[in-house]
């Protein structure tokens, strides 16, 4: 099973996930220029994806997910919450997820989970090969709940949102309530509820870990990165970072 990013932060959103018998893409907050640019950057064609699988309704995880899911005919899945508080339009092929329940598309099961997040009906992802490789994805959640505990733990690569160091946000640029907002139990991670996630997770069969969703006031690479290095105790570059602007290339599990 591989993984990449087209991109990640407050400005689009859209992450890879691709099996020898299944393409999968979570969320596309870019337009359709811009997130057929960024496939094709990973060498990635849009007739090739087998499902769009969409984690909530906001502009930056769903932009391009009605203009390319019609021009290729591709298929959707959302919650019921997601689909009655979202502006996807008509779609080829509609589907709606049990955040509850397995899904299977081609040789990738995949599980979804409900988060915190001021949407209608978040969910997040773990996905599974049929040979057992799981890749755990956490973004746009604003407090940790023992079920996400217990569906991220074993994972063998991660993909975990550190969105802001509280300290900057309190100190930075944003109004008073955008502040608050964020850095609600309906809003995004800091670095430090990151960093307490990951030290209460089963970590041993951790290959790779990449933080996402950074704010670019918020937030710095190395500040996520200290963060989360300090509980696993390694090297702060041995953390990925997944890049708003340029994403990142494929990461094999």
């Amino acid at each position: 099973m591989q993984f990449a990013s087209l991109g990640s932060g407050s400005k689009g959103n859209a992450t890879l996930v691709k099996t020898a018998r299944a393409c999968l893409l979570i969320d596309c907050g870019f337009s359709m220029r811009e997130a057929l640019t960024r496939l094709e950057r990973l060498d990635c064609e849009p007739e090739a994806i087998s499902a769009i699988l969409v984690t909530h309704e906001h502009g930056d995880h769903v932009r391009g997910v009605g203009p390319l899911a019609r021009r290729y005919g591709i298929p959707v899945w959302t919650s019921r919450g997601t689909a009655s508080g979202s502006v996807l339009g008509k779609l080829p092929e509609h589907h709606y997820l049990d955040v509850h329940e397995e899904l299977q598309i081609g040789d990738i099961a995949v599980h979804s989970f409900p988060v915190p997040h001021d949407a209608r009906e978040p969910c997040q992802f773990v996905f599974q090969q049929d040979a057992g490789k799981r890749l755990g994805i956490l973004t746009d959640t604003g407090s940790i709940t023992a079920h996400i505990e217990e569906k991220l733990s074993a994972c063998d690569a991660l993909l975990l949102e550190c969105n802001h160091d509280a300290e900057m946000l309190s100190n930075g640029p944003y109004p008073l309530s955008l502040k608050q907002r964020v850095a609600s139990r309906l809003g995004h991670l800091s670095n430090a509820q990151a960093a307490e996630l990951l030290s209460r997770l089963d970590v041993s069969r951790l290959q790779t870990l990449v933080v996402a969703h950074l704010s670019e006031q918020n937030n710095t690479p190395e500040h996520a990165r200290a963060a989360l290095a300090a509980v696993l105790d390694c090297e702060p570059d041995w953390i990925q970072v997944a890049d708003q602007a340029a994403g990142f290339d494929w990461y094999q599990i």
